[in-house]
């Protein structure tokens, strides 16, 4: 178990990374811009650097170890101990992972200005709010639609021979869920964090309480779902077992 720990505090990192570009890309616009499907759609891109690093560089990324350590446990080679070990670890391995670019980013100028918020730092706050505005039941459902393409990505990537078609695999599900508005844990376990370090407690919807129960909470329970019944018991019901069954007699 010790073995996943780094590979999940490096996989929080890279995503964290991706939500550091996503805020950077998004204080760049203003006005009616900011608020417009090619400001998400910029945004959107960014983000996706963020699976590509966890595929190609190699990590361990909760949302994806959904999948993963799921079709393994329908296959009858995981126990259900397992699994929820696994699970655990590299959720907070990640979590881990995504504080170190928190303190990084907001030990490294990014949030404050002159006595005043940074665009940066003011994108973080209106993002972090959004993501706490939803109703459980709207984080839940965001958190199903996100992690069905987050692992529809990793899925496909694995179908790839080289770099360029393990990017490829990964860019276009990854850049369907940010642009749609779905919810990711991990990348949530960066947004949320530093939009209440950039509030500083001026935003009173914004809170650790709400971090956790509106959003957090709601929003990994729709990642399992999306990830282990919408991917990984479905695919292994459509191919693995039929496979193993032709492969019995």
């Amino acid at each position: 178990m010790p073995k996943i720990i780094w590979p999940g505090i490096l996989a929080g990192a890279y995503i964290a990374f991706a939500a550091v570009a996503c805020i950077t890309i998004g204080s760049g616009w203003v006005g009616d811009w900011a608020a417009s499907g090619l400001n998400k759609a910029a945004g959107a891109f960014a983000f996706t650097v963020g699976l590509i690093l966890v595929v190609v560089a190699g990590s361990e990324l909760f949302t994806g170890n959904n999948m993963y350590v799921a079709l393994s446990f329908f296959d009858g080679k995981t126990k259900g101990a397992h699994l929820l070990r696994n699970w655990i670890a590299v959720y907070f391995s990640n979590f881990i992972g995504a504080m170190i670019i928190v303190a990084i980013v907001f030990w490294g100028g990014f949030l404050f200005q002159d006595g005043g918020l940074t665009a940066f730092g003011t994108k973080a706050v209106a993002t972090a709010t959004a993501k706490v505005s939803y109703s459980w039941f709207s984080a839940f459902l965001r958190g199903i639609g996100c992690n069905w393409l987050v692992c529809l990505a990793v899925w496909m990537s694995l179908g790839g021979q080289d770099v360029i078609s393990k990017i490829f695999a990964c860019f276009f599900p990854i850049f369907t869920f940010v642009l749609c508005g779905f919810e990711h844990s991990v990348a949530n376990m960066f947004f949320i964090p530093i939009g209440l370090l950039a509030a500083g407690g001026t935003v009173p919807e914004l809170t650790v309480g709400s971090f956790i129960t509106a959003n957090l909470i709601p929003v990994t329970l729709g990642n399992i779902v999306g990830g282990a019944i919408f991917v990984a018991m479905f695919y292994y019901i459509t191919f693995l077992r039929s496979e193993k069954k032709n492969q019995e007699k």
